[in-house]
């Protein structure tokens, strides 16, 4: 059989986007996006259609943002390195995807949360970015599955291909430039494989194709593994056709009942490690800035990724790889094959998607984070203070002239903004070190609070000024974060509804038990008036009590309240 020959042995990636249309989401108008992007359906189109790729809409912070240096840690070196574009003001980055056979759990969304934020902060700094997500939607486990549920396999992935693009939606993450699908890049590992066997590190067997690792001496290098400790890989069975227990498939011959290829070795269909090899080739070529993927995927599948690349073209080179940290339940890493997980449906079905994004980034994206109640009942509340804060601020502005004069901010409040402002670029540009952006946020809102509930506050000088310019600085950072809601009143809504379900409370039953609680006051009896209050907290309700009445907001259940 004749093959395509789309892979050249070396070029830079390609500036090259594809028009993708996005599916139908009642998420999809939750968040404010200055440029709206569609999202993919799952399918890559034809290569033809093309237009300029990654470019960037990078607004709002103002700092030195040119002068920035940014390391990333590299799980090759086993150290922070500076970046260093291998095209100037460009990015590659590859990241492995879903195999599409079920529903995406929360530790494929810390992956995608991660890589989404290291792509919105290279936009924001004035990179023109070239992102690359794949589906595996031909592999064994789909093949399973689709017997199981007596369907076809390709339609299955397809299926699970657009679950995953709603789920991404949901999780305010920004599409990739490019999505490839393995069932539309059979030419391409078809001719990689080709090309590995041509240059004499493969070997076929009965219409099977092997990677012959004892002919690759560096084998090992990236999970510091020694050859005689390598096992066959996750997701191969041991043959013993095989020249050694390491090596692994390329190309598996066709079996009874499965989808399959013609190929020069026989019908067939492709190993899962070769399909990400042949696909960054073709939208990023053979060297690149960046492959990325959860910590699990450096042995065997980033480990094999590097042979092939490297036996199909000497001159293969990723500069970075990088690798996200598990999310565990119970300090043991979720996974589908523990039945240990929870789909990112069934959380977001009770705690609000920023709510499990704010979470995810929480934690340093190398180190584990433990996924519990506590954890989410924290980031509600957190983000809830949050977005409560900006929308009092913006509604403040609503009703006040805005006509600032230049250079009329304090100089109190640009100190915060400036050190804010310092802190999230020192350390996104740190690793992503999350963790201490979000604490930042911490000053700018208290200031805000200040100026719009304090005695003091309430008569600084330029208060609307200031107000106006923390607001912004916020906003700027919160929009790079991921962070921004279309509207915070509308996202306010919807965080005390989610509260709500898990109270399993309806609003009218809360303005009960608050007209209760007055009439109980008015009365004198103040150990029931307590005792709704205080029936309300463990449920995760507070009240608060004003001049204007009492009302209610979402906060950590009291139970919870006491573990922290």
């Amino acid at each position: 059989m004749g093959t395509v020959s789309l892979l050249k042995c070396y070029r830079p990636f390609f500036s090259t986007l594809f028009p993708r249309s996005a599916p139908s989401t009642p998420h999809a108008a939750i968040f404010r996006t200055k440029n709206p992007q569609s999202f993919c359906t799952g399918s890559s189109p034809p290569l033809t259609a093309v237009k300029e790729c990654g470019e960037s809409d990078a607004e709002g912070l103002t700092l030195k943002k040119s002068a920035l240096e940014v390391w990333l840690h590299n799980t090759m070196s086993k150290t922070k390195q500076l970046f260093k574009p291998k095209v100037e003001s460009k990015v590659g980055m590859y990241v492995c995807g879903v195999t599409a056979y079920d529903l995406s759990h929360i530790g494929h969304a810390r992956v995608y949360i991660n890589f989404d934020l290291l792509y919105r902060y290279f936009k924001h700094l004035g990179f023109e970015v070239c992102y690359v997500r794949n589906f595996t939607d031909v592999d064994d486990k789909i093949i399973a599955r689709a017997k199981e549920l007596g369907e076809d396999p390709i339609s299955l992935s397809q299926r699970y291909c657009e679950e995953f693009c709603r789920d991404m939606i949901t999780l305010n993450c920004l599409p990739p430039s490019v999505e490839p699908k393995v069932s539309e890049h059979m030419p391409q590992i078809i001719d990689m494989i080709e090309k590995i066997l041509n240059n004499g590190y493969a070997y076929i067997v009965d219409g099977d194709v092997y990677f012959h690792v004892e002919k690759f001496p560096e084998y090992g290098k990236l999970s510091s593994r020694d050859l005689e400790d390598n096992r066959a890989g996750e997701r191969v069975a041991v043959d013993t056709r095989k020249k050694n227990p390491a090596d692994f498939a390329l190309w598996k011959s066709a079996k009874p009942g499965e989808p399959f290829w013609e190929s020069p070795w026989g019908p067939g269909r492709p190993g899962w490690h070769i399909e990400c090899s042949a696909m960054s080739a073709v939208y990023l070529g053979y060297s690149f800035d960046i492959h990325g993927g959860g910590i699990d995927l450096v042995f065997p599948h980033h480990e094999n990724e590097i042979a092939q690349s490297c036996a199909a073209c000497k001159k293969s080179d990723i500069s970075i790889w990088m690798h996200n940290g598990f999310v565990t339940i119970d300090s043991v890493k979720m996974s589908k094959s523990l039945g240990n997980f929870f789909t990112i449906r069934q959380v977001i079905d009770i705690y609000h998607p920023l709510a499990l994004r704010y979470f995810l980034m929480s934690a340093h994206y190398r180190s584990p984070v433990n996924y519990s109640n506590i954890q989410l009942e924290s980031a509600s509340d957190r983000i809830f203070y949050i977005y409560e804060t900006l929308h009092e601020c913006e509604s403040f502005l609503n009703q006040h002239d805005q006509t600032i004069r230049k250079d009329s901010t304090p100089p109190d409040t640009l100190n915060i903004i400036d050190k804010f402002h310092d802190v999230f670029l020192t350390s996104m540009s740190d690793d992503l070190h999350t963790p201490v952006v979000l604490a930042g946020m911490s000053d700018p809102l208290k200031s805000i609070n200040d100026l719009l509930h304090t005695r003091k506050g309430k008569k600084q000088q330029f208060r609307i000024e200031s107000l106006a310019a923390l607001e912004k600085s916020i906003g700027d950072v919160l929009t790079v974060l991921g962070l921004m809601p279309a509207s915070y009143s509308e996202v306010l809504q919807q965080l005390k509804e989610k509260a709500l379900k898990r109270a399993n409370l309806t609003e009218e039953k809360v303005l009960q038990k608050i007209e209760e609680r007055a009439a109980a006051r008015i009365e004198k009896e103040y150990a029931k008036s307590d005792a709704i209050r205080k029936d309300l907290a463990i449920l995760g309700i507070t009240l608060m009590d004003s001049p204007n009445g009492t009302t209610w907001r979402p906060t950590i259940p009291l139970p919870l309240q006491e573990l922290l």
